[in-house]
């Protein structure tokens, strides 16, 4: 399982970075930290806390490139993404909470706090490197 943080899913907009394309090219890297569950090594499940969507759903609300972004944001999490429940009523918490909880193999933020709190938790991340495309950081 891959948990995604509500700044990953607007990559698109804000970084011109095709997540779920970067995520294939970088499939390598995630192919021994993350299947389906089925065993299946070529499907990754991708799960978004709800906190994420209604996250997404505020900003989407308003104007502005944030707005655009959130709201292409929204559209791929409903997409690509299973939305599941947690206890943390915020985005940062409830990816955390999902990504140690749930046993998630990696978790998808560019957030530095939410970063280094889920490599000390033992969790990968993937984040942005350079310009435009992803990496794997293990802790």
């Amino acid at each position: 399982m891959i948990v995604f943080d509500a700044n990953a899913l607007m990559m698109p907009v804000e970084c011109n970075v095709r997540v779920f394309e970067e995520l294939d090219r970088v499939g390598a890297d995630l192919t021994d930290v993350a299947t389906s569950g089925d065993g299946d090594s070529d499907t990754l499940d991708y799960v978004v806390p709800r906190a994420v969507i209604d996250e997404l759903e505020r900003l989407a609300s308003g104007a502005g490139e944030a707005a655009t972004a959130a709201g292409v944001g929204l559209d791929l999490a409903r997409e690509h993404c299973r939305v599941v429940d947690h206890e943390t009523d915020h985005g940062d918490g409830a990816v955390f909470e999902c990504a140690t909880r749930e046993g998630a193999r990696a978790a998808v933020t560019n957030d530095r706090p939410l970063r280094s709190r889920l490599l000390d938790a033992g969790v990968p991340v993937i984040s942005l490197r350079g310009a435009n495309k992803l990496a794997v950081t293990r802790p």
